[in-house]
Formats: C-alpha cells, structure tokens, sequence
C-alpha cells in the first residue's frame, strides 16, 4: 500500500444533500460509513485531505474532524500523524458475544473452556500476584458477600475471576476472560434458584467458600492449590449445570 497517496476523487463518497438543522459532522460519517461498508473504500485505503473531504461535503474543518473522530471511535478509520487517514479491516466478531450464548449447553461449553484456561490462571496468579492485587480480590470477594441483589453479585464474581488473570501478568488471559464477558458466571444466564439444590442462600454459601479458597491459596503463593481450588470450583459450577440441564431440558 502506498501510504501517501490518497484514493482517487472518484472513489470519495458523494456528499449527503443537506437537510436543515442536519448534524453535518453525523452526514459525513453516514456518508463514509456508507462507503466502507459497501467495500467502495477498501481496507488499507487512505482518506481524502482534510481540504478535499470540506469541498466535497461543503462542511467547514471543524465537521471533516468532528467526522473523522466518530468514524476512528467506531473503529472503522486510523490516523497515522504525518502520513492520513486508512480505513481499516473489520473485526471479527465476540463469538463470546451474549446473543450467541443462547442455552445451558452453551454455557456448560464455556465452562470447559473456562477450566483449561482459569486453573492455569489461578497458578501463575499465586506465583506472581502482587499485594495490591491480593487486596482487590478480597475486597470483590467482600462485595459478594454484601451484595444486595444478583446483579451487584455478578459483576462482583466477575471482577474476582478477572483480577485473577490480571494477577498472570499474561494479557491473553486478560483479553479472553474480558471477551467472555458475563457469560463467564453461569447465575448471570441462569436463576440461582436453578442452580442450587437446596434453597439459594444455601448455593451462595457453598460458592463463597468454594472462592476464599481460591482467595487464601493465592494470598499464600501456594500455586498448586490455587490450580487444585479453581479445578474444585468451576468443576462444581460444571455439575451444577448439568443438573440444572436435566431439569430445565435445555
């Protein structure tokens, strides 16, 4: 790709006819969004000057950059300081993305994946974690605890899984636990009344526990039974979904 050499003029997207009191920033981006997503303007491709995008839309600099940072925001263009404006490749989808988990199976699946990931975490979490980190899991693990409804729980349980694989030091861990999203705590897709044999106070209880041992052998740089307290948890989340599986059918 020649980086300094703009796409021909008759590639540019034509100008969006005026409207009164119409956005003229959100006409620009409509007009090179139109344009990306009709494979006119090809990935790897370079915007228009700043001078030939006003001429062409009759907008004043001020929009062309207004437009340029909305279309940057939607990842779709990038700026290179010196050299313009590329459009860029699209990204592939979250296959993690809530629509696409749709039943216990589905979730039964992610913890799979989950256990092969997290009790590696767990252990490289309880070689390398750092104070300050032991101090943010507890305090995720106190908000369980005090939490006043499921939703505050979630996102708690879900902080303290992803402080553990912040604690890796390891990016990737970080990366996919964060694309895993809710999905990574089976109660956000699944009443807990469900899960539990008993009544949900009951299940709480056993997961609190099933987390301060995790917690504590992490705190004591034990990475073994770090490993051994993950496996023993998101094991038993596998089993209680199974059984939720039987009795819901799905």
């Amino acid at each position: 790709m020649n980086q300094s050499v703009p796409m021909p003029l008759a590639a540019v997207p034509a100008p969006v006819p005026k409207k009164k009191h119409r956005n003229l920033a959100q006409g620009v981006v409509e007009s090179f969004t139109g344009s990306i997503q009709a494979g006119t303007l090809k990935p790897g491709e370079k915007l228009p000057t700043e001078s030939v995008i006003m001429e062409m839309h009759g907008v004043s600099r001020t929009v062309v950059r207004e437009a340029i940072s909305h279309l940057q925001a939607a990842g779709l263009v990038q700026t290179r300081h010196g050299i313009g404006t590329f459009v860029l490749a699209p990204q592939p989808a979250n296959i993690f993305a809530a629509d696409t988990i749709r039943t216990i199976g589905d979730v039964l699946a992610i913890l799979e994946l989950r256990i092969s990931l997290e009790t590696e975490a767990a252990w490289l979490a309880a070689s390398r974690r750092s104070d300050e980190q032991v101090t943010a899991m507890d305090a995720a693990l106190k908000r369980i605890v005090a939490a006043p409804n499921r939703a505050v729980a979630v996102e708690s349980d879900k902080a303290f899984h992803l402080l553990i694989a912040q604690a890796t030091g390891n990016r990737y861990f970080i990366d996919i636990l964060s694309d895993l999203g809710n999905t990574i705590i089976p109660r956000a897709r699944l009443d807990s009344e469900h899960l539990a044999h008993d009544e949900p106070k009951a299940y709480q209880e056993r997961v609190n526990r099933e987390h301060d041992d995790i917690y504590h052998a992490i705190l004591r740089k034990d990475a073994e039974a770090a490993r051994a307290a993950m496996r023993t948890h998101l094991s038993n989340s596998r089993e209680r979904l199974r059984r939720a599986q039987l009795e819901v059918g799905a």
